[in-house]
């Protein structure tokens, strides 16, 4: 009988409910469950933040979400799936971003928390209790950690840029107001 140490366990810990809490919200944008919006609800919510277009936005996210946390929980190409997860936190994070960083005030806590700790995981591998470790790390080699990032960030800063540039844009054409209005009794 194979011996585990502590550290396979709490990693084993770690990417069952890091990846599982990640793959549900995959799963509310793609298939609307667990009270989700699906793609539709979600593509729309994609759109009104700055992610057009919507659906093509709502799909990307919800199967980063989706697959990056199952193969998480599995602990299946371990730096792929961290990568990925890690990806769409970072855009859910920058949505988030104005409203400060704690997540009772609308801010970006929670992404921040889940795309560190699947980035932590990606960094660190999956321990001996996954099925990297089963398959000889086939899909989790050293190599792959940086590739992964880089793909990852890249995309990411495209997604994330181009929202920005939208958001900007969006907002060239308000003006603001030239005085206060106040109620005259």
């Amino acid at each position: 009988m194979r011996r585990y140490d502590r550290r396979d366990l709490g990693l084993l810990l770690l990417r069952l409910g890091t990846g599982g809490v990640l793959a549900a919200h995959g799963t509310q944008k793609l298939f609307g469950w667990f009270g989700g919006h699906g793609i539709e609800g979600t593509g729309q919510f994609m759109e009104s933040v700055g992610y057009a277009p919507g659906r093509t936005s709502a799909t990307a996210a919800g199967l980063a979400e989706t697959g990056g946390g199952a193969l998480l929980a599995l602990g299946l190409a371990t730096p792929a799936a961290g990568a990925a997860a890690a990806g769409a936190m970072a855009g859910a994070a920058a949505v988030h971003t104005p409203n400060g960083f704690f997540n009772q005030s609308g801010g970006y806590e929670y992404a921040a928390s889940l795309g560190l700790t699947a980035a932590g995981l990606a960094v660190t591998g999956p321990g001996r209790i996954s099925l990297d470790h089963a398959l000889g790390h086939a899909v989790n080699r050293s190599w792959m950690i940086p590739a992964a990032f880089a793909v990852t960030a890249a995309g990411t800063a495209l997604v994330v840029g181009a929202r920005a540039r939208r958001l900007r844009k969006a907002k060239e054409g308000e003006q603001d107001a030239l005085f206060e209005e106040e109620y005259m009794e």
